[in-house]
């Protein structure tokens, strides 16, 4: 048996994953801002352990992190899932919008990893997933400011990947596509009010494009959610997990436009060595 700990979990991938972890007799310590959002959904069967979570609060994660320890003993998983997207051009996107994201997706992240790192480098063991997106590995107009954020999730996760790994703790960066989830939803997605003219052709259609997107995702997040339980098992598990086959198309296709810069400016790179 696993003990799991999963921000967000109210909702969509983290609601997913805490139903098939507790399905198959793993434990659960179950976060959202609102406890009771867990207890409505998932009960309260005895493998569960629902607690009320901003993950922008450092001390209450330090909290949460102890009150899992005193009830199940150890966390095997920590799944940083909770999170949310700002759509807008990078001009649109206001300071506060801007540190809102940041609060959640970086430095909420942060705080709630370096509240369980403490009890897994204690056993010298566990598993981190880190929740990033297919705009953690390219920007797009539109999303630049949550990409960014996704990109700043993206080093953290590698560099833990090699910090942590001496100590026997995995970290995998999670990269899903498009899924069918309430994402492009306002519950999870915040518009900027803010809207240029100039961008019509690019963020602007963005705009227009996720509206007639939101739930007609390509990917299924029940196996995605399906996925991520049974890859909590593997024995050798990668730095990076890309889902979703707009993930893959997106990754190659950077590669492909990457490679050609350094074939085209490879000699102009090298020139500034001493």
């Amino acid at each position: 048996m696993k003990i799991w700990f999963i921000t967000g979990a109210s909702r969509g991938f983290g609601a997913l994953v805490t139903e098939r972890a507790l399905a198959r007799g793993d434990a659960v310590v179950a976060t959202a801002r609102k406890a009771e959002a867990i207890a409505t959904r998932f009960g309260d069967p005895p493998n569960l352990l629902g607690l009320p979570l901003d993950v922008t609060d450092e001390a209450q994660a330090i909290a949460a992190a102890k009150a899992a320890i005193d009830r199940f003993g150890r966390i095997d998983v920590l799944f940083n899932n909770a999170g949310f997207g700002v759509m807008g051009a990078v001009e649109e996107t206001g300071a506060a919008e801007v540190e809102a994201v940041y609060r959640t997706n970086v430095f909420g992240l942060l705080n709630v990893t370096r509240a369980i790192l403490p009890h897994m480098r204690s056993a010298r063991s566990g598993r981190i997933l880190n929740v990033s997106s297919i705009g953690g590995y390219r920007g797009a107009a539109g999303f630049g400011v949550y990409s960014s954020t996704k990109f700043a999730v993206e080093g953290v996760s590698e560099a833990l990947h090699d910090e942590l790994a001496p100590l026997g703790i995995h970290v995998t960066v999670v990269e899903p596509g498009y899924f069918r989830t309430d994402f492009l939803d306002g519950s999870s997605l915040s518009v900027s009010p803010a809207v240029i003219a100039d961008y019509d052709d690019t963020a602007g259609k963005v705009r227009t494009v996720a509206a007639g997107l939101s739930h007609n995702q390509p990917g299924d997040p029940a196996r995605l959610a399906q996925v991520l339980v049974e890859f909590a098992e593997a024995l050798n598990p990668p730095v990076r997990l890309p889902l979703g086959s707009d993930t893959v198309a997106a990754i190659q296709a950077k590669h492909e436009a990457d490679g050609a810069i350094l074939r085209e400016w490879r000699s102009v790179s090298v020139s500034t060595d001493f």
